[in-house]
């Protein structure tokens, strides 16, 4: 084992770094060797860890010395609850969510359809407009006056990133002062491992954007549901039906046919190449990890408003940081001062991804999440022809079909969970009237 993994770590390592190379050949953002992604992406993991680090040795200290007993001062409330908490866990639903999901069965036929308009309006809006957004900003230049004049095109995705966290954090953050929410128990240093995991898995998804085509992007997304799985059973040893492998294994040889069809347009975007499908792998699992995190912080008993805030606290203080010790964030700053289109899409762009996060949750609460997913699903095949017309993406006959078979198999893992969501009620004994 030990000489199969010596032969093969060094062929991945001298694969990625010459896939890296080719990239910075072909693609236009990168004038040296500082805007290689893999050095990006590193030089990110090096600011995090300057924040990281002293907090562990933090956390380790006030537990080994039992702070909890034999603290006290002004700052005792605060590490408390960073560091400890205040509750047990609770496998019970919180009181908000319960009360949200009664509110919205309790109404009429004409008002929860009216709320279903609503909340498929608000994410299609949303996340349409977000999707269309991250691509302008990531693949075309700024501040060209004529066709012909290259612009300037923006490079940081980490900033992007800190200005969605940033916006996210603000929104949660009022909703939970102004809607009552249940007294939060959770040690706040647990939402920081979701949070790495989530900047690390939006920064590859801004960044893949550079090597990769938009509806590429989507389809490997719609993928990710593989890796959830993967880590479903490392993380919280789950189990799986069959029907899931059997769409599962279905994505994967939709997105495999769309993948391997897919050939070099005009725009360099449309070219689907190694360093882009790393990055996106980095997405996927990155996501994956960010997903199944959540769900075991979901034993305490919180609301997804508060899970928001505290992951998008951790956010800022992370993205923040690193881009300060780089010195990006003015850089940032002032490509925002020089043109003023992109200062405006990268605020809308938080706008929506902000409120987007409000629309899954109340359609979550209102409707179930097999009614999300399907808005969702649907979210992403319009997302693939909305970016063919606006961007010109080339997709043939067999991407096509490959397109096809994912979405189908979406919708089968829809149809399949809901039919046996249904079966299990129907088995439940009824109680017996006394």
């Amino acid at each position: 084992m030990t000489s199969f993994s010596q032969r093969v770590c060094p062929a991945l390592v001298l694969l990625i770094f010459s896939s890296v190379v080719t990239a910075q050949e072909e693609s236009p953002l990168q004038d040296d060797w500082r805007d290689v992604w893999l050095f990006r992406f590193l030089v990110n993991v090096l600011g995090y860890s300057t924040i990281i680090i002293p907090g562990y040795l933090l956390i380790r200290y006030f537990k080994r010395t039992n702070y909890l007993d034999t603290g006290s001062g002004v700052f005792f409330p605060v590490i408390k609850a960073c560091v400890f908490g205040t509750e047990a866990k609770s496998a019970l639903l919180d009181d908000v969510s319960i009360s949200s999901r009664n509110e919205g069965d309790s109404g009429s036929a004409l008002g929860q359809a009216g709320r279903l308009i609503f909340c498929a309006a608000g994410l299609q809006a949303s996340y349409l407009t977000w999707g269309v957004l991250q691509e302008r900003v990531m693949t075309r230049s700024y501040g060209a006056s004529t066709p012909e004049e290259e612009g300037e095109r923006f490079k940081d995705s980490q900033f992007l990133v800190f200005m969605n966290r940033i916006l996210a954090l603000t929104v949660s953050g009022l909703w939970c002062l102004l809607f009552k929410q249940p007294r939060h128990g959770t040690p706040m240093y647990k939402y920081s491992f979701a949070s790495l995991s989530n900047i690390m898995s939006s920064w590859c998804q801004y960044e893949a954007l550079k090597y990769i085509s938009f509806p590429t992007q989507v389809l490997a997304k719609a993928s990710k549901v593989i890796p959830v799985m993967l880590m479903g059973k490392m993380i919280s040893q789950k189990s799986y039906e069959y029907w899931e492998y059997l769409t599962a294994a279905l994505i994967s040889v939709g997105v495999s046919m769309f993948l391997l069809s897919s050939t070099a347009g005009k725009h360099p975007s449309t070219v689907t190449t190694f360093s882009g499908v790393v990055i996106l792998g980095g997405y996927i699992v990155f996501d994956s990890f960010t997903s199944n995190w959540q769900d075991n912080l979901f034993k305490y008993k919180m609301s997804s408003v508060q899970m928001m805030f505290g992951v998008n606290l951790f956010s800022c203080l992370f993205t923040v940081g690193s881009l300060l010790e780089q010195g990006a964030l003015f850089d940032s700053v002032a490509f925002m001062a020089r043109h003023s289109e992109f200062a405006f899409h990268a605020v809308l762009l938080s706008v929506c991804s902000a409120c987007g996060q409000l629309f899954i949750f109340y359609t979550i609460n209102q409707f179930g999440a097999a009614v999300f997913t399907i808005i969702m699903t649907l979210r992403q095949a319009i997302a693939i022809l909305l970016s063919c017309f606006l961007y010109g993406h080339a997709v043939t006959l067999v991407g096509g079909f490959g397109v096809a078979v994912v979405f189908l198999a979406l919708f089968l893992r829809v149809y399949a969970r809901s039919r046996m969501k249904s079966g299990r009620r129907q088995a439940l004994p009824m109680p017996q009237k006394v």
